[in-house]
């Protein structure tokens, strides 16, 4: 592709001198005037002007009378003119050259018969009728000869094989290859006729042959091979761009015609020069150039959505900003195209005819109309180069197209470098002497622009780095742990807490750094602002030392690690999953939801459940008439079945297990089981462990025990017979006894 826009680059230089005025003739200088005499005494000065010429009489009188009036003038002149005068300037210079083409318009077919008959005059029958028939003949000996190169390409490099769906790699394979053989071919066309013709013809007919050739025949064909490698008309499988069969067609024949007709344009404009016609008297070349422009107008809107569809491209992450570019193209190229011919006119209008002598407004549209396309280009290769997204899920998409961005974004502005550079170098623009020279506001303004680039660019690459670790941190976590349920899940790792962090402190470090360096660069003091920030940050520090506490605090439980991101943390009584932190706080959301923002200075004691390990125990109460070692049994197998379980064996660390008889209390026995596990996976386990319990329970006729209230009543042995008003007092007696032992319980609670 380099090579490509090198060709682009060079075909645009050697075409784009269409419009540029040429001088009609050398104007005549007046002999130098010898050095004057130093000391000028009167004797020297009688003896110098009696040797002295007339023609250089008048050059020294000349040009002394010229430095006065330019030193009256300058003392005259105003420092600068007024705004309605500079427009008025301005409008003077722009429709002067287009009147001067329209008075000439009468004399235009009178003109260019007089040139065609100086050119029939030029030469006899045979010498007229032998320059075509040579012209023929080295026309068919460079196309014989590209012939043969063809062959000779096709059966060195031999046919690269394509399937039924090409891949991009085959496809450019393919593509560059056959450009180069089409390359070579013309080059070789191009040698061999230039060849056969300086054998053949006369310096006389090369004047006419060479040029019509060379601009109508071979920089045309040169043009179509480039725009078979882009738009590939004929084949759909094998094109670039995001273009259909018809619209493919249609700009690549426009395409041609506009080079066609600029080749025309140059071609006449030299032939009129060559044969006694100077472009001041028919202005043709106006009529040329008007017709390029408007050309090149006609094609981009009436193919508009043709080029919206291009300028669109087939990457799937598109931006708002991406569409829109594509959508207002055409109104672009228009807006483009009009501005430049309009500059032309005001050019030369005021006499600036040199700097348009190499085109260089033919060279800047086409730059400033391929940057669209360019960075659609871009978009293509980063969507095919950057390497694949890691992981899956939210997180790791957003960092996937994060990174896409970056990319992009750095890609566009070494684009436009690099676009700057071209057209400041047809204008004759040297950036690195101006900067050099260091001459005023141009100076000023190119260090700005170079200053915020580099800056754009650290900026951009420094993001990069730093958002692809952390999306690779991110990613990870979010796909080993799958939802902790009910907090105290596993966290991120160490890096995914602090990167964030990093990442916007170096995005502000370089943002401020390189901002007081472009705005120093525009010639700004920036002391003074170094100065404020100083006494800024003295009264914050003064002023909010309760925030400079908050962010020491936070310095401090960073490097001791002791909270990441995803982690189940207990703040004072206050318990959440760290959801995300900043400089100055800390955001804990709650299993049930809710979000506590707690600032780092407020911390005194933090504890995390959530660090390597977990340790759950679990209690069951038993009948007092169970046996223990039964249970223990239970208990083991549930264990050693769980740590089979390819849903549950990755998440133990130790499987559960029995701890014996924990206690006896009022109901039964209390019977204790452990295990360990990953952090966040524990309570999934719990549910799975207790649920097995009841069934393995079940299954061996062991129930749990119930909380049981007894009423002795002594003297009543027989129960059976007592009768409704002593079940009465004894089913209160109950009740209050139930409700004092609840109250018990909840006080103990309460306590604790």
């Amino acid at each position: 592709m380099p090579r490509l826009l090198s060709f682009a680059l060079a075909l645009c230089l050697a075409l784009g001198v269409l419009s540029a005025p040429v001088p009609t003739a050398a104007q005549t200088t007046p002999e130098a005037a010898p050095a004057l005499p130093d000391p000028l005494t009167p004797d020297a000065a009688r003896d110098m002007l009696a040797r002295m010429s007339d023609d250089q009489v008048r050059g020294m009188l000349l040009e002394r009378l010229d430095a006065v009036a330019a030193t009256e003038a300058a003392d005259e002149t105003p420092a600068s003119a007024g705004l309605f005068a500079t427009i008025g300037t301005l409008w003077t210079a722009f429709y002067l050259p287009i009147l001067g083409a329209f008075r000439a318009l009468p004399h235009l077919f009178s003109s260019e018969a007089r040139a065609i008959g100086n050119f029939l005059r030029a030469f006899e029958s045979p010498q007229l009728l032998m320059m075509f028939v040579y012209t023929g003949i080295a026309l068919a000996a460079g196309l014989a000869a590209e012939i043969i190169v063809n062959r000779l390409a096709r059966a060195w490099r031999g046919q690269v094989a394509l399937g039924a769906e090409p891949d991009l790699a085959s496809t450019l394979r393919y593509l560059f290859g056959r450009f180069i053989r089409e390359l070579l071919g013309l080059v070789a066309f191009y040698i061999v006729l230039r060849t056969v013709g300086l054998a053949l013809l006369s310096p006389q007919q090369i004047v006419f042959a060479a040029p019509a050739v060379t601009l109508l025949i071979w920089l045309p064909r040169l043009a179509a091979a480039l725009a078979r490698f882009v738009l590939s008309p004929a084949q759909p499988e094998l094109r670039l761009v995001n273009l259909d069969d018809h619209w493919a067609r249609y700009l690549y024949h426009h395409l041609v015609g506009l080079v066609l007709l600029i080749g025309i344009g140059r071609f006449v404009v030299g032939f009129n020069i060559a044969y006694g016609v100077p472009i001041t008297e028919t202005r043709i070349a106006f009529w040329f150039s008007t017709a390029v422009h408007v050309y090149v107008g006609f094609i981009a809107w009436t193919a508009r959505d043709g080029l919206y569809e291009l300028i669109l491209g087939r990457d799937p992450d598109r931006t708002a900003f991406d569409e829109a570019v594509a959508r207002y193209y055409p109104h672009f190229a228009l807006a483009l195209t009009a501005g430049l011919w309009v500059l032309v006119q005001i050019m030369v209008g005021l006499g600036n005819t040199n700097r348009l002598l190499t085109a260089p407004h033919f060279t800047t549209m086409f730059w400033l109309l391929m940057v669209p396309a360019l960075d659609t280009l871009i978009r293509g290769i980063v969507m095919h180069v950057l390497p694949p997204m890691i992981g899956e899920g939210r997180v790791a998409e957003t960092a996937y197209r994060k990174t896409k961005r970056s990319y992009i974004r750095i890609g566009r502005v070494v684009l436009w470098a690099i676009v700057i550079l071209l057209i400041a170098g047809a204008w004759d623009i040297n950036l690195t002497d101006l900067n050099a020279r260091r001459d005023g506001y141009a100076d000023n303004l190119v260090q700005f622009l170079i200053l915020l680039a580099i800056g754009y660019i650290v900026f951009e690459l420094v993001s990069l780095s730093i958002n692809r670790q952390l999306a690779r941190e991110q990613t990870a976590a979010v796909t080993s742990d799958q939802s902790a349920g009910e907090g105290g899940g596993a966290g991120g790792s160490r890096l995914a807490t602090v990167l964030p962090l990093l990442l916007l402190t170096a995005q502000v470090a370089i943002a401020v750094i390189f901002g007081l360096l472009a705005i120093g660069a525009l010639g700004i003091d920036i002391t003074p602002l170094l100065a404020g920030a100083g006494i800024l940050g003295l009264a914050i520090g003064f002023g909010a030392q309760k925030l400079v506490t908050d962010v020491v605090s936070g310095i401090f439980f960073l490097v001791d690690d002791a909270f990441r991101v995803g982690e189940y943390v207990e703040v004072d009584g206050t318990m959440g999953t760290v959801e995300k932190i900043s400089i100055r706080s800390m955001q804990l959301r709650h299993h049930r939801g809710l979000v506590h923002t707690i600032p780092y200075g407020e911390i005194p004691k933090l504890t995390n459940f959530s660090r390597d390990w977990v340790i759950m125990k679990l209690m069951f109460t038993v009948p007092f008439d169970t046996d223990p070692d039964k249970v223990k049994k239970i208990f083991k197998k549930i264990g050693a079945e769980m740590m089979e379980d390819p849903l549950y064996k990755d998440d133990f660390l130790e499987p559960f297990k029995s701890q014996g008889v924990l206690q006896f209390d009022d109901v039964g026995i209390v019977m204790r089981g452990k295990f360990m596990a990953k952090p966040g996976t524990q309570f999934t386990i719990r549910k799975e462990i207790y649920n097995r319990v009841r069934q393995e329970f079940a299954a061996n006729g062991i129930e749990f025990a119930r909380r049981e209230v007894r009423v002795a009543i002594p003297g009543l042995e027989h129960e059976d017979h007592l009768d409704d008003a002593q079940k009465e007092a004894i089913a209160g007696a109950a009740s209050a006894a139930v409700q004092t032992q609840i109250e018990k319980e909840q006080d103990a609670k309460g306590k604790k």
